[in-house]
């Protein structure tokens, strides 16, 4: 089956919200969750630590630059996701609508590639990246 990312996006405004009644989301969530792993399309959920302790390494140069958060001109945050295996988009889609979420979120869809759509010849790359011991020279 194919593997869905539903991704959890956020405003500001939005996040304020959420933090206002984090107590009944987290629960809501906690039971979303709970649906997800019964019905076994679960692969993996988690929540994203706030964006002003994270960083940004931007490819503008040749020489990476690195920006301590919160960011500027971003508009909207990614702040979580839900990892699931299901039949279709459209099934997806049904789960998404049913992420427990606040007024004025964004909940994207995507689905996850597969290894046979990658670019890149996957066992030959993985053989170039790991060493003889199998440790990883990236």
């Amino acid at each position: 089956m194919p593997k869905y990312m539903l991704i959890m996006r956020g405003t500001d405004e939005s996040n304020a919200a959420l933090m206002a009644g984090f107590e009944e989301l987290a629960a809501s969530t906690h039971e979303f969750i709970g649906d997800l792993a019964k019905a076994g399309v679960l692969i993996a959920a988690e929540g994203l630590e706030d964006a002003a302790q994270g960083v940004v390494v931007e490819f503008s140069s040749e020489i990476p630059v690195v920006t301590d958060g919160p960011y500027g001109e971003t508009r909207e945050l990614f702040g979580g996701y839900f990892l699931l295996d299901v039949a279709s988009k459209q099934e997806a889609v049904e789960w998404a609508k049913r992420v427990p979420a606040v007024t004025g979120s964004k909940i994207e869809v995507r689905r996850v590639a597969g290894d046979d759509e990658m670019p890149l010849d996957r066992e030959g790359s993985i053989k170039e990246s790991v060493g003889s011991e199998g440790t990883a020279l990236i």
